[in-house]
């Protein structure tokens, strides 16, 4: 046991939150308005039942404003602590405190992950009542709560490592998950699963092409909450995707191969340092809109206990909570106090841990005001845009909530936003289905119809067809209905309408006939992806076929259908190769990236317009109903007015029908000639062509074969 006697406790500052050591010790501090009382508890394990001191705070010295405070001697880096909130239990006014439940710190920068919490402990009522929320536990849960853990000084005052602040039109986003990215035995790293395993496959991104990886939630989560049994295995699911956040300081201990107690927050610095020295950035997908506490009957953990009424949206009764997340709670983001610890936590990833930006679950929730009403100018949102700290990062959000907001193309200012528009359309134009050339098209050319105003541009749509939520690419070609049984929820969760098509046989077994469209098909949506102006986002795998066996919420698989099989990659080679020469053609032409919109008019100083439509006879698209095909012509000498040099003509044709249909091929605006690049019903090496490589265009007219893809570029 430790020697209480060594510290001295004096009444400290206010500021800053959280902890901060010194040479003699550590400031603590925490913001709490309508507590009644505070206690600061130091433990010597992470499984102690008993603190080895408590610390009882005193308002007349301990408390400036909402603000308890302690300045105690002899803290190390390290040390474990926790907090015990004293004040009324009263749910119907908003009031959850409840002293017998340890409480995190929200600022705290790691916790003990050492071991498996039950949070069933927390609940703040007694479970066995009829009363339910209404009664009160006396169950005191400390040995199964986590601790939090005082991190050491950042001793890194040179800050050579900084945020790389790549262009927007030069970002090419891939989607992992930590863990699941290098856990399978196929991954050939030596720290599978982890931040350290991450950072050895980055001769592989890097080679790829990718410029930004952006991680599934890393902020602290309890992956054991799921209650739910795989009817199939009998196994316990998890909760392994992590949207479900219970410290948003701290990086997921699990994921540190060095070490679980404060080891993850070094070793998730030093993989972004790699990332960085490889000039690739790194970007969060962080869940402000609701936390792990979940509804009235959940656990209470940290907002809960030290100040609920602030922390959280309640109903007009004050006993529930407004559920916009669909997880149980909305945490209050416009509340002024929580906007300053939203803005604090988003600082201190890019100070102090280096990242380069964040994608925003579930974004809509934070221009929800205190009582969930949709503002039309958010502060918080324009607070995040404006900060000057986070002035340079990238800022994404996924643009609707589980309250029925849908706002693609009304986020303000500087903001990117999943397109999900795009998704959609993409996939019904390669369905086939009625009606979809005309979407398609403005898709194509950065979704005008949603970006087009305020100021926005192209590079405000992040266009993908495939994301963590959903089938991947593989499954969206292979299964036309979901298959979720596993989850453990008879097949109900998870979306219904995926507008995806199996081409004839459901499930990854079939034909050698059927194989071969479906890798035509997903070259198809690669092509698609990577010829539209916007910023593209790819999925984790789908370079190299990666299935879920037609899950499309795999949210609780910790097995091999999350996990990627890198053995895919020596299968599927001829994907891989595809998708690495096309994003290396996407970088050679800042006509596919462009920040404005393509008009189709001719602009003052050019002598052609910026664009033209084509049907299979120049000048004449077929925008009918029942068309299942396009050809779009860009003008390479456009890009002067947004980057330093002009480029060549691009001519892309796509046909999602099922008949070859030729096409009388238009002059270039600039050039002589045609040149064949990209043809996706050709077989691999011929799919796609190094421009060294390509023969030009001696005919008039080519061939486009059904579901299939063609792109030219125009001589010099």
């Amino acid at each position: 046991m430790r020697n209480s006697q060594l510290h001295v406790a004096k009444p400290g500052l206010p500021v800053p939150p959280g902890v901060e050591l010194d040479s003699d010790g550590a400031q603590f501090s925490i913001l709490s308005r309508h507590a009644t009382g505070v206690t600061l508890l130091l433990f010597e394990n992470s499984e102690d039942d008993t603190a080895y001191m408590e610390y009882i705070l005193d308002p007349a010295i301990n408390l400036t404003g909402d603000i308890w405070h302690i300045w105690i001697s002899d803290i190390k880096e390290g040390q474990l602590y926790g907090y015990r909130i004293d004040g009324p239990y009263e749910p119907v006014h908003g009031h959850r405190f409840n002293p017998n439940k340890l409480v995190l710190d929200p600022y705290a920068k790691a916790v003990s992950g050492n071991h498996t919490w039950d949070f069933t402990m927390a609940v703040g009522y007694d479970p066995r009542s009829e009363k339910e929320d209404l009664s009160f536990s006396k169950t005191d849960n400390v040995q199964h709560s986590p601790k939090c853990i005082v991190t050491g000084l950042h001793t890194d005052n040179d800050r050579t490592t900084r945020p790389l602040t790549i262009s927007m039109d030069e970002t090419i986003i891939y989607e992992l998950h930590v863990k699941g990215f290098t856990f399978s035995s196929t991954s050939g790293t030596t720290a599978p699963g982890t931040y350290r395993g991450l950072a050895e496959k980055i001769p592989y991104l890097k080679e790829l092409g990718i410029t930004a990886v952006e991680l599934m939630p890393v902020q602290e989560f309890d992956e054991f909450e799921n209650v739910n049994v795989n009817p199939l295995t009998g196994e316990k699911l998890k909760n392994f995707w992590g949207y479900s956040t219970i410290s948003f300081f701290a990086p997921k201990a699990q994921y540190s191969y060095s070490g679980k107690m404060g080891e993850q927050v070094s070793e998730f610095r030093e993989m972004v340092k790699q990332f960085h020295n490889s000039g690739i950035e790194v970007i969060l997908d962080i869940v402000f809109n609701h936390t792990a506490e979940g509804d009235h009957l959940g656990p209470t953990i940290n907002f809960r206990g030290i100040d609920n009424s602030i922390y959280y949206i309640l109903k007009n009764d004050k006993r529930f909570y407004h559920n916009f997340s669909g997880c149980g709670n909305t945490l209050n983001c416009n509340h002024p106090l929580v906007r300053d610890y939203i803005l604090d936590c988003l600082r201190y990833w890019v100070v102090e841990m280096y990242v380069d930006g964040f994608r925003f679950d579930l974004a809509s929730i934070l221009g929800r005001d205190q009582k969930g009403n949709i503002l039309s100018n958010p502060p918080l949102l324009e607070r995040i845009s404006e900060d000057p700290i986070l002035r340079n990062t990238k800022i994404i959000a996924e643009a609707w909530d589980a309250g029925g907001a849908y706002q693609v193309g009304a986020f303000p200012g500087r903001w990117a936003e999943w397109n999900g528009v795009y998704r959609d359309d993409v996939r019904s134009f390669w369905r086939r289905d009625t009606g979809t050339v005309r979407n398609f098209a403005t898709r194509l050319t950065g979704s005008y119809d949603l970006y087009g105003s305020l100021n926005k541009n192209p590079l405000n749509s992040i266009n993908f067809i495939t994301c963590h939520d959903g089938f991947t690419m593989n499954d969206l070609v292979s299964y036309t209905t979901k298959h979720n049984i596993a989850n453990g929820e008879h097949n109900r969760d998870g979306e219904n309408n995926n507008l995806s098509f199996n081409l004839g046989i459901e499930g990854n077994d079939a034909t050698p006939l059927i194989h071969s469209l479906r890798n035509r098909q997903i070259k198809n949506f690669m092509t698609t992806l990577f010829m539209s102006q916007g910023v593209p986002m790819i999925l984790a795998g789908d370079e190299f076929r990666r299935t879920q066996q037609g899950n499309n919420n795999a949210y609780c698989q910790d097995n091999e259908i999350s996990w990627l099989n890198w053995e895919l990659l020596n299968t599927h080679s001829d994907i891989a190769r595809f998708l690495k020469m096309l994003i290396h053609f996407r970088k050679q032409h800042p006509v596919l990236r462009q920040a404005r919109f393509a008009t189709g008019e001719t602009a003052t100083g050019f002598n052609a317009p910026d664009c033209q439509w084509h049907g299979i006879q120049p000048g004449k698209p077929d925008w009918n109903d029942h068309s299942h095909s396009i050809a779009l012509q860009l003008n390479g000498r456009y890009t002067r007015l947004t980057h330093e040099r002009t480029d060549r003509d691009i001519y892309m044709v796509f046909n999602a029908s099922l008949y070859t249909l030729t096409f009388q091929l238009p002059r270039p605006f600039n050039g002589s000639k045609w040149i064949d690049i990209i043809d996706t019903s050709r077989e691999s090496p011929y799919d796609i062509l190094d421009e060294t490589d390509a023969s030009l265009m001696e005919e008039k007219e080519i061939r486009v074969k059904k579901l299939s893809s063609r792109v030219l570029i125009s001589t010099e």
